[in-house]
């Protein structure tokens, strides 16, 4: 056993591959970042006839929303030692096959099938989640912000995409909303093809128990916690937007096409934001200020919320710019605060781990509120606390770097601090 030889994910000498087999790299990895929402952001839009279809009460049609999240947060903490084992092309590859039967299985007519389809993609999301962050730092640690920004915009865009169109396919598509939620599908077996070359790539091995040792998360960071609050705090707010924004606007006398609308401005200026942050990264000497900035221009649109609910375009707008960085801003700092792509997969599991719990406790606290409260204030209040918060550990997590959490001395052929220039 003492023998035995694992796959690590870092350090890693430099790629043979020339230009196309990079460039094949990057497109492999946006496509798997398409493929990291689509199967959930469609779930919202159609839960009404789920739940009618399958005759579901509504704490077991809640679970179609919770047990991603609730997968996120218990498989991210395990991602890192499972790349160290397989290597991570290969456990990203099979996460990707996953996600393939979990889509599948979601054409099932039966609650059980729903369920645990809905399960095995929050397990594949999760892995995916932990990896490309890591993957972007260990593979191209020049451009960190660079590919976070292209592959945070295709995530979103595709998610913004999946929750316009499943409705309208549910309505023409035989199948009804099986097919609205099982055509993505073709997607997740487009990245499962696309991945394939990455699984003859090398890795440098090392043992067992140096594999364990090397990914132990960094708990005893202060930096490690910061990044992990404001990981937090804005999927928070972000969850808590995606479920109750078009409520809220209803509630303030906005028609319910017109608030469906209102949040797919949302998500579009969000994605449309995320494309303008590699060029503040690169103007900025850290990202103190960007992140602060950004925190603050989200709590400007909670605070509109609670003042004049009725402007509901421009805070749709507000919010998806403030939202939009944010977003980045989080995924780029499990690279940037990292020393080398090994802390910044152990960063990446702790951080997605925590921030997803978080962001499955959002949604349902600021429903429980608005019950007890009979009213939006006490619940915005909240989100405004968060954005409060969020702002100050900006200040912290937007410089520095997190140290390897066994003592060892980072890899050499990684700067963290130099990546966003």
């Amino acid at each position: 056993m003492s023998k035995e030889r694992f796959i690590l994910l870092s350090p890693l000498p430099k790629r043979s591959t020339g230009r196309s087999g990079r460039a094949l790299l990057v497109w492999g990895l946006l496509v798997v970042a398409a493929n990291l929402r689509p199967s959930l952001t469609g779930v919202g839009p159609l839960l009404d006839r789920v739940q009618a279809d399958l005759e579901l009460d509504s704490a077991v049609a809640g679970l179609l929303s919770t047990l991603p999240l609730l997968a996120f947060a218990v498989i991210s903490p395990m991602v890192p030692r499972l790349a160290a084992r397989w290597g991570p092309e290969r456990l990203l590859w099979g996460a990707l096959v996953v996600l393939t039967l979990g889509i599948a299985m979601r054409w099932a007519p039966t609650v059980i099938g729903l369920l645990a389809g809905t399960l095995l993609i929050g397990a594949a999301v999760a892995v995916g989640n932990v990896l490309l962050p890591s993957l972007i730092k260990r593979d191209f640690p020049t451009r960190v912000g660079l590919l976070t920004s292209a592959y945070a915009t295709v995530m979103g865009a595709v998610a913004a995409v999946a929750s316009g169109v499943a409705v309208p396919m549910s309505q023409v598509a035989p199948g009804g909303w099986h097919t609205a939620l099982g055509c993505w599908i073709v997607l997740a077996l487009a990245a499962v093809v696309l991945w394939l070359p990455q699984l003859r790539t090398s890795r440098p091995t090392r043992p067992a128990s140096e594999a364990i040792r090397r990914h132990r998360l960094p708990w005893g960071s202060a930096l490690a916690w910061a990044v992990t609050a404001f990981m937090g705090l804005q999927s928070l707010g972000f969850y808590v937007v995606i479920t109750w924004l078009p409520q809220v606007f209803q509630d303030s006398g906005v028609s319910a096409a017109a608030a469906g609308w209102l949040l797919f401005v949302f998500q579009a200026v969000a994605v449309s934001t995320s494309l303008a942050v590699p060029a503040a990264l690169r103007w900025a000497g850290d990202q103190r200020a960007v992140a602060t900035a950004s925190s603050v221009v989200l709590l400007a649109g909670y605070l509109g919320l609670l003042v004049v609910p009725g402007w509901a375009l421009l805070w749709s707008v507000v919010l998806g710019l403030g939202g939009g960085a944010c977003l980045v801003l989080a995924l780029a700092f499990l690279g940037l605060r990292a020393k080398d792509a090994t802390v910044a997969g152990a960063l990446s599991a702790m951080a997605q781990s925590i921030g997803y719990l978080l962001a499955a406790a959002g949604p349902v606290i600021f429903g429980l509120l608005h019950t007890i409260g009979s009213g939006w204030q006490a619940p915005i209040i909240l989100l405004c606390v968060a954005a409060v918060g969020q702002t100050i550990v900006a200040m912290v997590a937007g410089r520095g770097t997190v140290p390897p959490a066994d003592g060892r001395a980072p890899d050499r052929d990684v700067d963290a601090h130099r990546m966003a220039r």
